[in-house]
């Protein structure tokens, strides 16, 4: 028996961990929170998580199939993890204010959205983005209403809220504008809150 054959063969300690399509999505979004769309391919991807690029193919045809399965984990793991953590605050303000301030600490989230908006040419994010933006735009336009406000003035106000966060995205993550320290960051969140919503 040829011994070298047989130590070469994988065990179950050896062989590569068997990855699922969500590993594959996840480690895409994670690309393109470091690199942006463009870097998304299949190559770096398999030696990023230690794999062939069989495992890949074992799962989508295509890096297009890829970007669309990641874009579409990020908009649903977004969705549960910030409005649908907020379901059980009865309260309108105090729902928007936790809104607010649990938004500003997600970091990772932010760094993707600002990517997206970057690669809005693509037909693959177009549809994400017009998604998300809407669904945004409808719970702060819903939130403002229970909190008291007109159906106008709540437009306006929601508006307001969702420009403030892109901008702020611009001017921190493509306008490289000086990064605030966490003190004046925290003054920065607690003035947007007392200034949008109403007492």
């Amino acid at each position: 028996m040829n011994t070298s054959a047989a130590n070469a063969r994988p065990t179950s300690s050896t062989r590569a961990p068997r990855l699922s399509a969500d590993d594959w999505a996840q480690a895409a979004l994670d690309m393109v929170a470091e690199q942006g769309i463009a870097a998304v391919a299949v190559e770096p991807l398999a030696r990023r998580l230690g794999v062939t690029k069989g495992s890949f193919y074992w799962h989508f045809p295509s890096r297009d199939a890829l970007l669309q399965a990641a874009l579409e984990r990020w908009e649903t793991v977004e969705q549960e993890s910030v409005f649908g953590s907020l379901e059980v605050v009865p309260d309108p303000r105090l729902r928007l204010r936790q809104l607010f301030l649990l938004v500003a600490h997600e970091a990772k989230s932010h760094i993707i959205y600002s990517e997206l908006l970057k690669a809005l040419d693509h037909p693959a994010v177009q549809p994400v983005i017009a998604r998300v933006s809407q669904r945004r735009m409808e719970y702060l336009v819903a939130s403002f209403r229970q909190a008291g406000l007109g159906r106008t003035d709540a437009q306006h106000r929601a508006r307001l809220a969702y420009a403030a966060y892109v901008g702020f995205l611009q001017l921190s993550l493509q306008l490289h504008q000086p990064r605030m320290q966490h003190e004046e960051f925290e003054d920065y969140v607690n003035h947007v809150i007392a200034a949008l919503i109403p007492n």
